[in-house]
């Protein structure tokens, strides 16, 4: 707030308005991975409106919720990278025996445990998909 970075205090607020949100809605004490949960919800809805605001040409939009995303990213786990991606993804494979498109819900749910926060689901999907032969 004294710095008089507003779109960061902005983006502040809204952050712990929905772990509020949600803490009373569930009535629960979020934990860490449930606020990274929350973080990361928030992020892919600005990507959604993203597309949208590019399809209706509001740049002034696409800019502000791109800037957004940029402030939230700052606040989730460091991403992993495509090499420790495929990593995890042949050490899921191997610990399956995953050998076709029917076990993706198996290696899905290791890879989840591991990289919740640290990489994009629908990017791991894809390239476990790619992997099986779907």
């Amino acid at each position: 707030m004294r710095s008089g970075e507003k779109e960061r205090l902005g983006v502040i607020r809204m952050i712990t308005a929905a772990i509020k949100q949600r803490e009373v809605d569930e009535r629960i004490t979020l934990d860490d991975s449930q606020v990274v949960s929350v973080l990361e919800k928030m992020v892919k809805q600005r990507k959604e409106s993203v597309v949208q605001f590019e399809a209706g040409n509001r740049g002034d939009l696409v800019a502000r919720e791109n800037a957004e995303i940029a402030l939230l990213q700052a606040y989730l786990p460091q991403q992993l990278s495509d090499a420790q991606l495929d990593a995890l993804i042949a050490e899921a494979l191997t610990a399956t025996g995953a050998t076709s498109i029917k076990d993706m819900g198996k290696v899905m749910g290791i890879i989840k445990g591991k990289a919740q926060g640290q990489a994009d689901m629908a990017v791991v999907g894809a390239k476990i998909k790619a992997k099986l032969g779907g």
